[in-house]
């Protein structure tokens, strides 16, 4: 308002200048009218007479009629300039009255933008935490003068973080959009739903009468995004994990409910379960998930981790000749972490560049340590997306080979088809330039990703390593065998060596040394050990004799 009375000021102040203009000018017109008069009396008088004086002056105005003609100017010019001036006045009066018109209707879209903007998101249009937190507030309101219940269910996309940082935040926005509009279609329209930020989603529902009702709406989300997402070119399977609380038996104010709700979220996501109602049991959980995000952080920072390695077998000679290294986090209050559980953490969170920077400086120089002691063994470290497509990291590897004086030929990075497939021709580039170093890479998890052989065939890989999820299953599973033995003949038609891991008993070993496969990994041979361990494993075992 303050910016439309300023505006209407300066409208104003502008048409009294244009006015005042004119008036100004129309005074030096006056003023040079009588001063040509009185110069055009006093030549006629001099020409006349032969001098200038009062009485030449006054004989000549009497003689000459065209001096009678000049004697009017001033007065043209003083009624010409009050015209103008009249004139400029009205246009600019009207023109200000279209101004402030159009300041008014401008005025109120801007207000009325500005408060849909602070209640609304603006990539989806939903609407946002405030407006949710209003609704709920509203709703608690409502309920309790009609002693009625209603649910809040809170939604998380899994993986989401990992899509938004490999295709970029513009297909992540794209994703976010596709994503409201399958859970519209779910709810009901007497239902809110909202964006929280990020990834995160929350619907209210009113007029719950049973939780079989709440239940059936987030089936309903879970089947919603089931089909496969099409972003350009790229198919993307997407769920969620889901969070449910209850009024009242879950809360009486807002902030608990949506609280607990999280709480309920994040049990699922940890759990690997679809959806979860909360508990009051499931509260340890919230400060475990608020305190890990920082204490990942110190654990970088402070070389708090530790690193296990799996021996390599080589089918040919049945001899080790590497290991998979793999990152632990023996936690001080809670224990051995899971690394799905912290590595998922440092996605969600941007810690897993300075993660996968600390899992390479870490292994190479135990790997060099090794080299100097006469174990010479390859080392497979896994190269995380973000470290993929960022253009320095070939840069940085070279830098950590250097400080850790470890052979860049015995270092083998393990990339992921996802990450790869998330901007080809970017990674090709960077890929390009680790292979140029003389590092070898390998694509990790082969067959459960977003494949192209088209782009497969362009990269600069040494070889494919099967994932563990077929190849556990293949003496029981015609379909994994299947799988098994195609991409072993897929990887060496194209002239790549092939890694089974899983492999857990000797049945399984002879069934890949059957079907030509190249390289074994699995608890068969040994777990993930820590590095004297493995050390020690390499000087007993008979695998491990190189």
């Amino acid at each position: 308002m303050e910016i439309q009375m300023s505006s209407f000021q300066t409208l104003g102040f502008n048409a009294q200048l244009l006015k005042a203009k004119a008036s100004g000018y129309a005074v030096y017109g006056v003023a040079i009218s009588i001063a040509a008069v009185i110069v055009a009396t006093a030549l006629s008088g001099y020409l006349q007479f032969g001098y200038v004086n009062f009485d030449s002056l006054l004989q000549a105005q009497k003689s000459n009629a065209v001096l009678w003609f000049l004697d009017i100017t001033p007065l043209f010019f003083a009624c010409w300039g009050q015209y103008i001036g009249s004139i400029m006045s009205y246009e600019a009066g009207a023109l200000l009255a279209d101004q402030m018109y159009e300041l008014r209707t401008h005025n109120a879209a801007l207000e009325n933008k500005v408060n849909h903007d602070a209640t609304h998101d603006s990539i989806t249009g939903l609407p946002n935490r405030v407006l949710f937190h209003d609704r709920v507030s509203q709703t608690i309101n409502l309920s309790q003068r009609k002693k009625s219940k209603f649910a809040i269910v809170l939604l998380d996309l899994d993986r989401f973080k990992e899509i938004n940082d490999t295709l970029g935040h513009f297909n992540g926005d794209r994703l976010l959009k596709l994503v409201g509009m399958r859970l519209e279609m779910v709810i009901r329209k007497s239902d809110t739903l909202s964006r929280f930020g990020g990834d995160e989603f929350a619907i209210l529902l009113t007029g719950i009468t049973d939780e079989g009702v709440v239940s059936s709406i987030a089936e309903k989300i879970h089947q919603s995004l089931k089909p496969a997402f099409i972003l350009d070119d790229l198919k993307l399977d997407i769920q969620a994990s889901v969070g449910v609380v209850i009024y009242p038996e879950h809360g009486e104010d807002t902030d608990t409910l949506i609280q607990r709700a999280d709480i309920a979220m994040y049990v699922a996501k940890h759990a690997g379960r679809d959806t979860v109602t909360y508990e009051a049991k499931l509260d340890q959980y919230s400060p475990q998930r608020l305190t890990l995000m920082g204490e990942l952080r110190q654990a970088i920072e402070n070389d708090d981790l530790t690193l296990h390695y799996q021996p390599q077998i080589k089918a040919s000679n049945e001899h080790a000749i590497g290991a998979e290294v793999l990152v632990r986090w023996n936690h001080p209050e809670h224990g051995l972490i899971p690394p799905d559980d912290f590595i998922g953490l440092a996605e969600r969170t941007g810690l897993i560049e300075p993660l996968t920077r600390w899992v390479l400086k870490h292994s190479l120089q135990q790997g060099s340590i090794w080299h100097k002691s006469g174990l010479k063994i390859a080392l497979a470290v896994n190269l995380s997306a973000k470290s993929l497509l960022n253009p320095d990291f070939p840069d940085i590897l070279t830098n950590l080979l250097i400080s850790a004086d470890f052979p860049k030929e015995y270092l083998l990075l393990e990339v992921t088809e996802t990450a790869v497939m998330a901007d080809p021709e970017l990674a090709l580039n960077i890929l390009n330039r680790i292979a140029n170093m003389g590092i070898r890479i390998s694509i990790d998890d082969f067959g459960t990703g977003y494949s192209s052989l088209a782009y497969l065939k362009r990269l600069p890989v040494s070889e494919l390593k099967i994932d563990k999820s077929f190849v556990s299953d293949m003496l029981t599973n015609e379909d994994d065998s299947a799988i098994v033995h195609a991409t072993i003949d897929l990887a060496h038609n194209l002239g790549l060596e092939v890694v089974a891991e899983g492999v857990e008993d000797q049945a399984t070993t002879d069934k890949l040394r059957s079907l030509n496969c190249d390289i074994y990994q699995g608890y068969h041979f040994s777990k993930p050990v820590p590095p004297k361990e493995l050390q020690a494993w390499f000087q007993s075992n008979r695998y491990g004799y190189a």
